[in-house]
């Protein structure tokens, strides 16, 4: 099984935010391979589908950003689960131009708060797609930026980028973190 999880705010104030570009990845694959509706599980919401011959479980936690981690939880019990192999988590990064993205196989939080409670709970080694929505201006807040909705223009890159996502993710189910990120960082 693996385990795509998009970061974001719940509530409907957060949904067209730069925090929530996690969610927008999340609900683009569950689109594109008909997963079926999100339901309720513990502090997340769930939908899977079959995916390159593996189960993929979408996951978007229900808490705010920086206690993502709760919703992680009951996949680690799991008999063969590993955070290293089989969870990929998908935030926004504000240090990137709109649609631009970045995947890794660990590293740090970076300054996020949701990567941060996760790796509170797996450690660093576990793949993390940033997907960039654009640098919030010149002395500007940060925290303002990112819970505030993109321009027109970002918005089209990062929805454009979005489309790419079911190949990368068929690409890393099949072919694992490294060589993915060899054909799809830019």
């Amino acid at each position: 099984m693996r385990v795509i999880m998009g970061l974001g705010n719940p509530g409907s104030k957060y949904d067209d935010t730069r925090h929530n570009v996690g969610w927008w990845a999340v609900d683009r694959l569950a689109h594109e391979w008909s997963a079926g509706p999100f339901r309720e599980v513990g502090p997340a919401l769930h939908c899977s589908a079959m995916v390159a011959g593996e189960e993929v479980v979408l996951v978007k936690p229900l808490t705010y950003m920086n206690r993502s981690a709760a919703a992680l939880h009951p996949f680690l019990g799991l008999e063969g689960f590993d955070p290293v192999r089989d969870l990929l988590v998908i935030v926004d990064d504000a240090t990137r131009d709109a649609g631009r993205l970045r995947l890794r196989a660990d590293g740090s939080s970076g300054g996020h708060n949701g990567l941060r409670s996760i790796e509170g709970l797996v450690g660093r080694e576990f793949p993390r797609l940033r997907i960039g929505v654009g640098r919030p201006p010149s002395g500007g807040d940060l925290v303002g930026w990112v819970l505030s909705p993109m321009s027109d223009e970002d918005e089209d890159q990062v929805l454009a980028l979005l489309s790419e996502l079911p190949d990368l993710v068929v690409h890393w189910i099949e072919d694992g973190v490294q060589e993915t990120m060899n054909r799809f960082n830019r």
